[in-house]
């Protein structure tokens, strides 16, 4: 009988099966003595549980829901037998696990497939050869194999020790299903960590107990680029419950996920028997920082350079067709405006944290990380440890949004971890942020400024578009986090077009945030485009549906004419029409105080069109509906969790917008600590929302980010048709 199979034996056994895509190579006979390994993803034990691995790290957006219903599917098992367990970072075994860019579902469907489908053809030939039929004769259903042809049928734990002894076919020699086969993929599924989280049981993180573990603050520079000069800690030490107190040299990475700001800075470990003994040493502590780095970089100081810039005018250009200028000069009429959004903190709902141990030159972590593999050759660079000594558990994430794909916390935890005195040295430490640590010590959105100009006909058509975007780089061109997103509307839609940037440095450290650039650009558009529209007595649909008039594939293209970055004219014209008809746009006849906005974005790999109304009285403005149309390509694997992630995306956009979150700061101290000066939307501000997906025949798109840009100018643009107050900056004030 075989023995039960437990989460760290299936992590072993798996881990014997080799590298590759998880799906071309043979299990050892010796990986069956801890429950029945089909491959690095399948397991089944006696009792007919499936354990199915999920290889990407969990934040809310249900990806380990995701991947391993794909799995199941081609798998033909019974959903109600699976188990979901997080794998450990292994991408040798795994293939990519980060979770970003909306990219795991794009870079995993057809791996996952593929695993699943192989498992089962190992399951086919051993039912085929304890029976002595052959395997054309056998099907599969809900984790039971059948042959019709003598009655015989058999669960899956019957027959999977033999399985396990099969080598297994190469991915291409397996047939996937067809799509109208599916029964699990398509279907609605709640979340498989829902009970847990309902129960509060411990599940992330900052849940993470281990026996004789250590609790530490990091104290961080107050200011970018502070170089620690002195540490005075007598009063600290005296206090109750403290053990040691450790300076941490900084070292500056190179190579790793955004080097230039994903490093280890300097600072200092308080560590302790619990953690509020560390956090209440840390006001005892007196330090003496050198912040010279930071002087004169402050949020109002940025806005004046930025201003200048384009009253410069000029700049580089990064994209050109025809003549724009000339074209403006030939307009009916031009149309200009400057739009400016502010640095933002990412409010993370779980502070971050993270867990090491260091035992006999050996790191073991317990982390939150979007990006584990770049958290691994981060921590070998800061903390001095080979990447073949550095295991990594994922733990479930309380929120990414961008910010966990910066590991700094594994450099943190990491060094402290080494660093601990003898009588410490080998326990396992936590390192917790508070609130305030956390937004003051973040990876900020960029702020950024823009100037447009679009020309007219006399009917009402744009003729020419110009944009200058003020942004921030060491050299002539934005750096990574503070770029532009690869493609605009009307970018390679319209005859005369230009678009320059001018950039200036910045000490402040940049990031991702949830549909990175994307969630800022989308708004500065379309909110342009809308008063390039009204101004030609049009509305933003109508001005759009023009661009989309001819089909037309514009951007990167593979030989299958498709990329993430390739824009198909048909798709996005088919969301704008599908919006337009679910929210009645144009028939609703105009209500004081009550108006209505029209958005469209692309990215992701996802093409969205939004319709916001809003009810505005005096300064109080209350979001009644959103209309939502997405095109995200031909699958989506759990409609339950795509509701959810363009419910959240939109949230999160009126929060944006209308919650009054920035981020200020002189000589780069950050001014906000929390959210009572750093708010965040919540729950009871989500208004109705229509959900509605296009289907399309296109290969799955990204589903976490490309919702979010375009509720904000669509929101926007509703508070225009409402007051009559255009919106050019966030957050909004009426």
């Amino acid at each position: 009988m075989q023995a039960e199979l437990s989460r760290r034996g299936f992590l072993r056994a798996s881990a014997l099966v080799g590298g590759g895509l998880l799906v071309d190579f043979s299990i050892p006979l010796e990986a069956a003595e801890s429950g029945a390994v089909l491959n690095a993803f399948v397991a089944i034990d006696a009792s007919g549980t499936i354990t199915i691995a999920a290889r990407n790290p969990e934040m809310g957006q249900g990806i380990n829901n995701g991947l391993p219903m794909i799995v199941a599917e081609e798998l033909d098992a019974d959903w109600a037998q699976v188990r979901v367990e997080q794998a450990d970072l292994d991408p040798t075994r795994y293939g990519p696990q980060g979770s970003g860019a909306s990219m795991s579902t794009m870079m995993g469907y057809t791996p996952m497939r593929e695993a699943g489908a192989v498992a089962r053809d190992m399951l086919v030939r051993a039912a085929a050869a304890r029976w002595g039929v052959a395997v054309d004769g056998i099907t599969t259903s809900a984790s039971v194999l059948y042959h019709k042809a003598s009655g015989l049928s058999l669960p899956y734990a019957a027959v999977a020790s033999e399985a396990a002894r099969l080598t297994p076919a190469k991915s291409a020699e397996v047939r996937l299903k067809s799509p109208k086969d599916f029964s699990i993929i398509g279907t609605k599924r709640k979340g498989v960590d829902t009970p847990r989280i309902v129960k509060g049981e411990p599940l992330y993180s900052i849940d993470t107990r281990l026996p004789d573990m250590l609790h530490a603050v990091f104290v961080a520079p107050p200011s970018p680029g502070a170089v620690l000069r002195k540490v005075e800690d007598t009063q600290a030490k005296a206090m109750r419950g403290i053990l040691a107190i450790i300076p941490i040299k900084g070292v500056q990475a190179k190579g790793t996920f955004a080097s230039s700001v994903d490093s280890l800075t300097d600072g200092v470990a308080i560590v302790a028997s619990n953690w509020w003994y560390a956090q209440a040493a840390k006001e005892k502590l007196v330090l003496e920082w050198d912040e010279s780095a930071a002087l004169g970089h402050g949020d109002q100081a940025y806005a004046a350079r930025a201003k200048a810039l384009l009253d410069a005018g000029g700049g580089k250009v990064a994209f050109k067709e025809g003549d724009a200028k000339a074209a403006l000069a030939k307009a009916a009429k031009v149309i200009s405006a400057r739009y400016d959004y502010p640095f933002l903190a990412h409010n993370t709902m779980e502070p971050h944290n993270c867990t090491a141990q260091y035992r006999d030159g050996k790191l073991t972590f317990w982390a939150p990380a979007q990006q584990p593999e770049n958290g691994r050759k981060l921590v070998a660079q800061c903390v001095g440890v080979a990447e073949a000594d550095i295991v990594v558990h994922v733990t479930r994430i309380g929120g990414g949004f961008g910010r966990r794909l910066m590991s700094d916390f594994m450099a943190q935890a990491g060094a402290i971890a080494k660093a601990l005195p003898p009588a410490l040295s080998g326990r396992p430490v936590n390192v917790l942020h508070s609130r305030s640590d956390d937004i003051t010590h973040d990876f900020f959105r960029p702020a950024g400024w823009h100037e447009f100009k679009a020309g007219i006909d006399d009917q009402g058509r744009m003729t020419a578009f110009t944009n200058h975007f003020i942004s921030f780089g060491p050299a002539q061109d934005p750096q990574f986090f503070a770029n532009m997103a690869p493609f605009h509307l009307p970018e390679g839609l319209l005859r005369d077009i230009e678009m320059t940037h001018s950039v200036f440095p910045t000490v402040m450290p940049l990031g991702a945030m949830r549909a990175p650039t994307s969630n800022a650009h989308a708004f500065v558009f379309q909110g342009f485009l809308d008063e390039v529209a009204r101004a030609g007595g049009r509305s933003l649909p109508a001005l759009i549906l023009d661009l989309f008039t001819t089909d037309k594939v514009y951007g990167e293209a593979d030989k299958a004419g498709e990329t993430p970055r390739s824009f198909h004219t048909a798709r996005a014209r088919a969301v704008v029409q599908k919006v337009m008809a679910m929210s009645d746009w144009g028939k609703v006849p105009h209500r004081k105080g009550i108006g209505r906005g029209f958005a469209f974005y692309f990215c992701h790999r996802g093409y969205f069109a939004e319709v916001v109304e809003v009810g505005v009285k005096g300064k109080d403005v209350q979001v009644r509906k959103v209309w939502a149309a997405g095109d995200v390509g031909r699958q989506i694997v759990n409609p339950h969790a795509a509701e959810a992630q363009v419910r959240g995306s939109i949230l999160d956009g009126l929060s944006q917008a209308l919650d009054g979150a920035k981020i200020t700061f002189e000589n780069g101290r950050v001014a906000q600590s929390n959210f009572h000066d750093h708010p965040f939307g919540r729950i009871d501000r989500l208004p109705p929302v229509e959900i509605a997906f296009v289907p399309s025949d296109f290969p799955p798109g990204g589903l976490g980010e490309p919702a979010l840009p375009p509720v904000i100018p669509a929101l926007a643009n509703a508070l225009y048709d409402a007051t009559g107050n255009r919106q050019r900056s966030l957050p909004f004030t009426l």
